[in-house]
């Protein structure tokens, strides 16, 4: 967006929270930036600055506020940037990409030069990469610090830092003040088996249409949901352990659970929660686009997927079957692939089926949990080509790129590839048109016709097949 200072000063003014997370407003006498909801003293325009991101006003050279607390503001949805690259790289910077990464290596997985992308990162962000991962965090840390009883060196290493020593350096060199003043809690954590965060969103946010949603569609021993929230095991490189998500409404906030094991890989764990429950959309702009479609649930969000590969094969399971049938065979790949791992909770039994193990398997092997041949070969063929790194399913520059790539494995149509870039690259503007509850909400047979009425609904396009879908309120639609 760009950022007009006499309505980015109204909506300080009004504590808009429409604008909370879209920008923030930095007060120049006291080097203080704020989120535009902040309900200290209201600043005269003339000691104002507005920045896109955090990081830009930290570069800047000013400290968050310890009231509003900048780290709590909800992201920027992926259509907030007409730049693809800026938004492909702020994801994956914000998921920790950097931790053990250079900026090279994050170009040549981007597609681009390590120039090209400080360059675009500086003239649509005023930040360079390494300035974006260092505030990133650092939020992180101030929200752990403030918000948890853990250890200050765990908080530095959850936060994505190598060593306390560089925690404490910068942190000090950035705020003016050492970590341990944000220390109010005295209480060790070593102990406990899990840390509490909290990722905020914008209301209105339908969290029971999500639960449902996922209640359908679980993998079996790696997901379970019930009407408290939902939770899963998490493996992510060689760190495994549990999350458990609840929706705060009061604060519109979800409380993220997470299992100590898993705090070496606390970014990405909460890169990934973010993704899965769609908390970056800006739901009064959509439903405001959609009109009628979306009037009666303004809430509603596209659900994500919080492992690419493992909404990947769902996907193909649920190719031509049933939403139950399709979770029965999931179950059953979880049986045979899915390593098996304790937890605290009865319902999550191993870890979800990797795309190394499943390449690794035969035709007959996968026939066996009762799937087609053909559709034992697409599962294979989509797992050997990720394990050999031929695609990735966690970034796309070119969305167009992404789909035609993935199109050239076998049984992957236009429905799937339009269902992937819904739920795992999280475009706004995908839309199953083929898909039959989709043609039945929009009273056609006509694929052609379904994207013809569809086109009003640019760029939400995903949005509005979620409310085509809810509009059958049917039990066993083909998805």
């Amino acid at each position: 967006m760009q950022l007009n200072r006499d309505q980015c000063y109204q909506a300080i003014l009004t504590h808009d929270t429409r604008f909370d997370g879209h920008f923030f407003v930095a007060v120049k006498s006291t080097r203080i930036y704020c989120r535009p909801i902040c309900r200290s003293k209201r600043p005269a325009l003339e000691r104002c600055e507005f920045y896109r991101l955090a990081a830009a006003a930290e570069v800047a050279g000013y400290r968050p506020c310890l009231r509003c607390r900048p780290e709590l503001a909800p992201g920027h949805a992926p259509a907030d940037s007409a730049d693809r690259l800026t938004s492909a790289a702020v994801k994956q910077i914000e998921a920790g990409s950097l931790q053990e990464q250079s900026v090279s290596d994050l170009a040549a997985r981007l597609g681009v030069s390590d120039r090209h992308l400080r360059r675009v990162l500086l003239e649509n962000l005023g930040v360079t990469p390494v300035q974006l991962a260092q505030t990133h965090k650092l939020l992180l840390a101030k929200q752990l610090l403030t918000d948890t009883t853990l250890p200050v060196i765990d908080v530095a290493f959850a936060s994505g830092f190598s060593s306390l020593r560089r925690f404490n350096a910068l942190f000090r060199d950035r705020y003016s003040f050492p970590p341990t003043t944000l220390r109010v809690k005295n209480r060790s954590a070593k102990d406990l088996p899990s840390c509490i965060c909290r990722l905020f969103y914008r209301p209105p946010f339908d969290w029971g249409s999500l639960l449902r949603f996922f209640s359908r569609r679980v993998f079996a021993g790696v997901e379970h949901v019930d009407a408290d929230g939902y939770r899963r095991t998490v493996g992510i490189g060689s760190h495994q352990g549990w999350i458990f998500v609840e929706n705060d409404p009061a604060q519109s906030a979800l409380r993220v659970e997470v299992s100590i094991s898993l705090l070496p890989v606390l970014m990405q764990v909460l890169a990934k929660v973010r993704r899965l429950f769609d908390l970056e959309a800006t739901p009064h702009q959509i439903a405001a686009h959609l009109g009628s479609l979306a009037a009666d649930n303004p809430g509603l969000r596209v659900p994500g997927a919080f492992d690419g590969f493992e909404m990947a094969i769902r996907a193909i399971l649920g190719q031509q079957v049933s939403v139950k049938a399709a979770t029965t065979f999931a179950g059953r790949l979880t049986n045979q692939f899915g390593r098996p791992m304790a937890t605290p909770f009865s319902g999550l039994t191993h870890l979800a089926p990797t795309a190394p193990a499943i390449a690794a398997a035969t035709i007959s092997e996968l026939t066996q949990i009762g799937i087609t041949r053909s559709r034992a070969q697409s599962i294979l063929a989509m797992a050997q080509a990720v394990a050999n790194r031929l695609i990735t399913l966690d970034v796309a520059v070119s969305i167009d790129q992404a789909l035609a790539k993935l199109k050239e494995l076998p049984g992957i149509g236009d429905w799937t590839v339009q269902y992937f870039a819904m739920r795992v690259f999280g475009w706004p503007d995908a839309f199953p048109y083929s898909d039959l509850g989709i043609l039945k909400a929009l009273k056609t047979n006509n694929p052609r016709q379904a994207m013809a009425a569809a086109e009003r609904w640019r760029p939400w396009r995903a949005y509005a097949a979620m409310h085509l879908w809810k509009s059958l309120e049917k039990k066993d639609e083909i998805l």
